[in-house]
């Protein structure tokens, strides 16, 4: 194995070449690390923000005041798929050759040929029904899709659920999740993914650029920001939730503040990315509730085009880069 790698790096906040790619060293593994050959990593919404540091509104500052005022300090790359090539000292919990999984977060670094990580982190052994790339999508959208259903929304079998942008990685794991949960669901898409809409199990679908379609909904999964309160107030249901995946800081605020409103809740946050939670995912799949739907998939080297792919927010299911074979 050679002693260098390619890994990517942000030059400075901006548009898609602002990632580069460039040789560094192979990180060696720590006490309690592995060291994990990457053979897939997807481009993230969340990735694209950092970035561009295009953000939802009032987010911008913090967002510099975490990650650096002039560019990133941080490494591209939020989740993985690869092997386990190496261990640290203690590093028990996997093995030389097995196939793993996982999130490096908002920290970054999974955009590169090699990386390490914690054993008993955010790393699991890879499910044998899952190829790289479907490993790669895995936990982006489908933590996302169950928090909200499940822990914030607290979906029930029958609930009537509207999902606004039902064909991304969030909303492609959040029609199946809802629809193995015993919901209804409306999805709303691209007239050209419709019929990819009521695969992933969605009972009636309609172009989310034509008038909003009728309620009442128990649920509200909106993805991008486009059913702000204003406009799904008159869709939910009393009792109703709102999902803001996507949430500026006024609106998430007013849900961390007055969560209940007019006898409708509204729900905002990040998702967890714990092993509780990565593993519950991995039950779901298993369950045949959840299979990560992969879009485009480009070699690593054209990782800023996949940037650019990405920034339009308009993707089908999740965006992976690959790494060259061994």
């Amino acid at each position: 194995m050679s002693d260098v790698m390619q890994a990517a790096r942000y030059l400075a906040y901006g548009g898609p070449d602002m990632v580069v790619i460039e040789q560094r060293p192979i990180p060696a593994p720590k006490q309690g690390e592995v060291l994990v050959q990457v053979r897939a990593a997807p481009v993230t919404a969340g990735d694209v923000r950092l970035r561009s540091g295009n953000v939802p509104r009032g987010m911008g500052l913090l967002l510099r005041a975490v990650i650096g005022w002039r560019r990133p300090r941080v490494l591209p790359g939020w989740g993985f798929a690869g092997q386990v090539v190496g261990l640290g000292a203690g590093a028990t919990q996997l093995a030389i050759g097995q196939r793993v999984f996982g999130i490096k977060g908002f920290a970054g670094a999974a955009h590169a040929e090699y990386l390490t990580i914690k054993a008993d982190g955010a790393i699991l052994p890879t499910p044998d029904s899952l190829t790289d790339a479907e490993a790669a999508a895995f936990f982006f959208g489908g933590l996302t899709a169950a928090e909200f259903l499940i822990d914030k929304a607290q979906l029930q079998a029958g609930q009537r659920v509207l999902i606004a942008g039902a064909t991304g990685a969030v909303g492609s794991a959040a029609v199946q999740i809802a629809a193995h949960l015993g919901a209804e669901v409306t999805a709303l898409a691209a007239p050209r993914n419709h019929d990819l809409a009521r695969r992933l199990g969605a009972v009636a679908v309609q172009d989310y650029a034509a008038s909003p379609p009728n309620g009442p909904f128990d649920v509200i999964v909106d993805v991008m920001g486009t059913y702000p309160w204003a406009r799904a107030r008159p869709l939910l249901a009393q009792g109703g939730g709102l999902c803001m995946i996507t949430a500026d800081l006024p609106a998430s605020l007013a849900a961390a503040l007055r969560p209940r409103k007019e006898g409708r809740r509204r729900m905002a946050g990040t998702s967890s990315e714990s092993r509780a939670k990565m593993q519950r995912l991995i039950a779901l799949h298993q369950a045949g509730a959840y299979r990560p739907l992969v879009g485009q998939t480009l070699p690593f080297d054209q990782l800023p085009r996949a940037h650019g792919m990405a920034q339009t927010f308009h993707k089908v299911g999740n965006l992976i880069v690959q790494m060259r074979a061994p």
